[in-house]
């Protein structure tokens, strides 16, 4: 009885991680790839990247990968984009070692990323010059006068929805 018991019990423990596990079926050949390719596992949805930033402090790392619609990217190069996260924030991703670029007009797509997700603070200085890029008026770069919380990202690859 004691070894039915156990194995009635491992069976349910493995059947809820199992449940518990969501699987992502994502065909690559549908998206673009930037930087490095990765094998897509285990993908974040924008509420659950929320969820994973709100728990960082500042000087932890987070190696993940996120999907999400791209809210902007830089109009100088596309050597940064913001991604939606739930509600009202976004993450700020950047490419590792500055060593690739995403289109210009990628604001919009979906996109999936791999890399790093992290807590940081960003200077007023580099505030205004991503503003700049973004192709915000003298006013509203004017406005900047504070350094900001950030959840930031920085992606070894990147694929974007074709």
């Amino acid at each position: 009885m004691k070894k039915l018991n156990f194995v009635v019990i491992l069976f349910l423990l493995l059947g809820t991680t199992v449940i518990g596990q969501k699987k992502t079926t994502i065909n690559t050949n549908d998206y673009a790839s930037f930087g490095e390719k990765f094998k897509v596992d285990r993908v974040y949805n924008k509420s659950e990247m929320l969820k994973k930033y709100k728990k960082l402090k500042k000087g932890d790392t987070l190696v993940v990968q996120f999907e999400s619609n791209i809210k902007s990217v830089c109009k100088k190069k596309g050597c940064w984009m913001k991604m939606e996260l739930a509600g009202d924030d976004n993450s700020f991703v950047k490419f590792k070692d500055y060593s690739f670029f995403v289109p210009l007009n990628a604001d919009n797509s979906l996109a999936i990323v791999k890399g790093k997700a992290f807590v940081d603070i960003e200077s007023v200085e580099s505030l205004r010059h991503y503003a700049k890029d973004a192709g915000k008026s003298a006013i509203e770069i004017a406005k900047i006068t504070k350094p900001e919380v950030t959840y930031a990202f920085t992606a070894e690859g990147v694929y974007i929805k074709n």
